[in-house]
């Protein structure tokens, strides 16, 4: 089932302080990441947000057609705008390096609040595993494009 531009808002909150899952497919679910140098923009850009205080980042797994990221948002600017600076930071640099002007992001993302009663780390584990679940690689570190807070 495709969701509409409306229903991915309906209901929608963007509140500083809370945490949010968030999922962004790549359009026509290209692919991207499977190159390491597309990757390392996504991965750049998804730092350097929370680098810049955007956002404090707890977990994310960069998939080859998706990334799922879970953070806490910063003070800044609420979710939509701090997306849409990942999408179209990352946009903009991978068409430099295609030298193209095409697609790369899907229109909208899926969020989901974080509930005070939901266990982080679950969730977190639960995002870092999804390259076993897809069957990617046998062992998580095996594969390159993920990261939780809890490892530093």
């Amino acid at each position: 089932m495709i969701m509409t531009r409306e229903k991915l808002l309906a209901g929608r909150c963007s509140l500083p302080g809370y945490c949010y899952h968030i999922t962004i497919c790549t359009y026509q679910r290209w692919p991207w990441f499977n190159s390491f140098e597309h990757a390392r923009v996504v991965v750049h850009e998804m730092r350097r947000l929370h680098e810049e205080q955007w956002v404090i980042s707890v977990a994310w797994a960069l998939m080859p057609d998706h990334v799922h990221w879970l953070f806490q948002l910063g003070e800044r600017a609420g979710l939509s705008p701090v997306i849409k600076l990942l999408k179209g930071r990352t946009a903009r640099r991978l068409n430099e390096l295609q030298n193209d002007r095409g697609h790369i992001w899907q229109k909208g993302f899926h969020d989901h609040a974080v509930r005070k009663d939901e266990d982080l780390r679950c969730m977190a584990r639960y995002i870092v595993a999804n390259p076993l679940r897809a069957g990617l690689v046998t062992r998580l570190g095996d594969y390159p494009w993920w990261d939780a807070m809890w490892l530093e």
